[in-house]
């Protein structure tokens, strides 16, 4: 291998310099910078390989997959996994995966060099007939389905098998031959492959033709973007190394399923896959519960599994069956059917059986200090002065603890772990406290109730989940996840963390979330303005534009990005203008007058539905075009300008739809300011094409049009993250995240518009109805703005 640089010369470098020279794209460079623990490790990873100066694209692209997966317990072994990616013997990421795993499962033992390279198809070529091969094969057994959803076909569904038969065959050329495969049978795209299915029944589906890229060699995705479930493993592959968990007597305790253990679990499950979506009931479910649902939920169908909704109710004090209803109910407008409803208070039984086993092993005790006093001794690595009762005090204490005999805050059950180790999460954890409180499900048969650290990962364990998907913050927790299945000799599933969701001017926090509803800053759980998930419904938000969002940006494990709102909102437009037809609504009107119109004529006039001049659905709704009209009052200047394309005295503007109209005179108030109204003369022969403006007119002569409510909500936060103002965050609220304009107009063909609806107010952006229209009065939310500043479209 090429020789290192000096930590010195490391030390002082621009990293942005070292990944561009690397080969990461500017875009990937600037976002690792911006994550200084990817930076970090990335970095390192640099100079072990000896690569400062600079590599191929390939190379780089591989090292930066080092740096973020390679598993934590085989460090030692790292340097090896560069010299054979630097000399290109290892060099797909088909052969990465396999070399992580292979480590993963040796941890920082020694291994064969024979061994690693047969995991890794070192020296292993797939010839390009052999992969052709298993293309013809994978599309002689999937043909039928191939023919039925044509171009609609998931093209993962079709590359998975085939990575299963050949697993070290390039990807690209994999990728190359299906597509070639799939021409070669269903012949060349048509409109009808291309046609975007309407999200309403009573509408006709739109109809988007996109062109046939001119390029025959089209960037090709990678294996994860085209199934981003690919990085996990196989249930059948769990009996490796899951983690090392570093004592702080020297010891090192290495879990993993014994083949015993696993042969009994593959048994059970018949080898499926099962995950769990595991929500707390203390609240409503957030856009970050969105990618736990995709990735829980997403795994699971992939595989052919299932997923588990189960309620995580070890808090009576915190839960409400109001809870507990509304995340059953977004569960299933997300689109997810859940394998089965359990809740952790199901297995509060077996939980307190294995809390005995767990004494009478030696591995927990009951404690009486107080919170404080816990606190402190954990700080100073200190034992309690309970932790050596005999066993026999402990396990009739704890009884006392379950029939009630001891006061609540008196008495705990700590795990007995390792109060020496620098991991908090190995510091004697709480396994059970005391609670007074009737509980939801259970009622009043218990008074002691397990703590999240006890019950999570035995639950998943006695549910035989195969995959424990969580996000990063939990990482540290999951040397105290094994060692409590290992004390307890039961199974130990597959765990991986994942970055949380975090979205730009907004909070996540169940905590603030409570305060900010209950303190009245906004107008309950599904207020438009919030992120939860009820919140983002009624502001127009569809459940598949969510899911797009959370499949685009990923599942990774980068924990530092800040996911701006114009990512969102550009997954929400996209959505939205295939399915919310077109209306003209003004929201603050301005009287205009055309006097070359008879007072009581009326003209009709058809206004598209969908005015994309790509849609093939022409159908249409009636305008009237009367004697007086609105227009926004911001459309109309007293003075022109080239850059304005609004209404000014002399000046000639089309009503859309309509006919061109030019103002005549302008009426003032008292004040000689105030503008009343405007008189203008309109030409029926519509000789000019000027600029085109949104209007509504008088449905008959004195008669105003349908006046309705709109809401304009903006961010909530002013500031990115608000998270990071400490105590101060709520004086951070945008004061003008929420403004009402109580009489905007609207065409008449709105009246029978029904909660739920989701229109494009043309120049305005999109609205649904809300809950609180009424038959008198309809009440529209903005659910985005037609202003795009996205430029990450695909």
């Amino acid at each position: 291998m090429p020789t290192n640089t000096s930590p010195n010369d490391e030390s002082s470098e621009n990293p942005l310099e070292l990944f561009l020279r690397i080969g990461l794209e500017e875009k990937t460079a600037r976002n690792t910078v911006a994550n200084n623990k990817v930076t970090n490790n990335l970095i390192a990873v640099i100079h072990e390989a000896g690569v400062a100066d600079g590599c191929s694209r390939a190379v780089g692209n591989l090292l930066y997959t080092v740096a973020t997966k390679f598993p934590a317990n085989a460090l030692v072994h790292r340097s090896k996994l560069l010299e054979y990616i630097v000399s290109s013997k290892i060099k797909t990421a088909a052969q990465l995966e396999a070399a992580f795993s292979f480590f993963s499962r040796v941890g920082s033992e020694q291994f064969r060099l024979t061994e690693f390279e047969e995991a890794c198809g070192v020296g292993v070529e797939v010839s390009n007939e052999e992969i052709e091969n298993t293309v013809n094969e994978v599309f002689e057994e999937k043909k039928s389905s191939i023919l039925e959803k044509r171009y609609r076909t998931n093209v993962g569904e079709l590359f998975a098998p085939v990575r299963d038969r050949q697993p070290w065959a390039d990807p690209k050329i994999v990728k190359q031959l299906i597509d070639m495969k799939l021409r070669e049978l269903l012949g060349e795209r048509t409109a009808a492959d291309d046609e975007k299915p309407s999200r309403k029944k009573e509408k006709p589906a739109k109809v988007e033709v996109q062109a046939v890229a001119a390029d025959p060699s089209p960037a090709q995705p990678s294996e994860e973007e085209l199934n981003p479930f690919s990085i996990f493993p196989s249930p059948s592959e769990n009996f490796k190394v899951h983690t090392e968990i570093f004592l702080s007597d020297g010891h090192v305790l290495r879990t993993r399923n014994t083949r015993e253990i696993l042969d009994k679990h593959l048994n059970v499950t018949g080898g499926k896959v099962l995950t769990r979506f595991p929500p707390e009931p203390n609240g409503y479910l957030h856009i970050g519960h969105a990618k736990a649902m995709f990735i829980d939920f997403g795994l699971a169908k992939e595989r052919g599994g299932h997923c588990y909704l189960r309620y995580d109710d070890t808090n009576p004090e915190a839960e409400k069956q109001e809870y507990i209803d509304h995340i059953y109910e977004i569960v299933k407008w997300m689109g997810w059917e859940p394998f089965k409803v359990t809740y952790t208070s199901d297995y509060f039984q077996e939980l307190y059986d294995l809390a005995v086993k767990l004494i009478q092993n030696g591995c927990a005790y009951v404690d009486h200090q107080t919170p404080d006093e816990i606190k402190e001794y954990r700080e100073k690595k200190m034992n309690s002065p309970w932790r050596d009762r005999p066993i026999a005090e402990s396990l009739k204490l704890f009884e006392e603890m379950r029939c009630g005999m001891i006061e609540e805050g008196k008495a705990t059950l700590r795990m007995r772990q390792d109060m020496q180790n620098d991991n908090k999460n190995m510091n004697d954890l709480i396994a059970y406290r005391i609670k007074f409180t009737p509980h939801p499900k259970a009622g009043d048969k218990w008074c002691i109730y397990p703590s999240y650290d006890y019950a999570h990962c035995v639950v998943d364990s006695l549910e035989n989940i195969t995959h424990s998907l969580c996000t990063l913050e939990f990482e540290i927790r999951r040397a105290s996840y094994y060692w409590l299945l290992d004390a307890l000799d039961l199974y130990e599933p597959y765990v991986w963390e994942y970055s949380r969701l975090n979205v730009a001017h907004t909070i996540m926090s169940k905590r603030k979330l409570n305060r900010l509803v209950t303190q009245n800053y906004v107008d309950g759980w599904d207020d438009p303005r919030l992120m939860t998930l009820a919140g983002l419904r009624r502001r127009g938000v569809t459940s598949t534009a969510i899911n797009s969002f959370v499949r685009d940006i990923g599942i990774t494990r980068s924990d530092g990005s800040m996911i701006q709102l114009d990512k969102l909102e550009y997954h929400i437009k996209d959505e939205l203008n295939r399915t919310a037809s077109r209306r003209m609504v003004v929201l603050r009107p301005l009287k205009v007058v055309i006097t070359n119109l008879e007072a009581d004529s009326i003209l009709d006039v058809d206004a598209r539905n969908w005015p994309d001049p790509k849609s093939e659905d022409n159908s249409t709704y009636k305008v009237p075009f009367s004697r007086t009209v609105y227009i926004e009052r911001s459309d109309f200047r007293m003075k022109d300008s080239k850059d304005y394309y609004g209404l000014a005295p002399g000046k000639t503007v089309m009503l859309k739809y309509a006919y061109p109209i030019k103002c005549t005179d302008v009426i003032f108030g008292d004040d000689k300011e105030t503008i009343l109204e405007i008189r203008a003369e309109y030409d029926p022969k519509k000789l000019t094409k000027p600029k085109v403006l949104h209007w509504v007119s008088e449905p008959s002569p004195g008669v105003d049009p349908l006046k309705v409510e709109v809401r304009l909500f903006d961010k909530l936060f002013l500031s990115e993250n608000p998270a990071e103002l400490g105590d101060t965050w709520v004086e951070d609220l945008n004061p003008n995240s929420k403004v009402v304009v109580p009489d905007a107009y609207a065409v008449s063909s709105l009246r029978n518009a029904i909660i739920g609806d989701s229109f494009q107010f043309e120049r305005l952006g999109y609205f649904v109805v809300d809950k609180d229209s009424t038959s008198e009065k309809l009440v529209f939310n903005r659910t985005v703005s037609l202003r795009d500043s996205y430029k990450g479209g695909k």
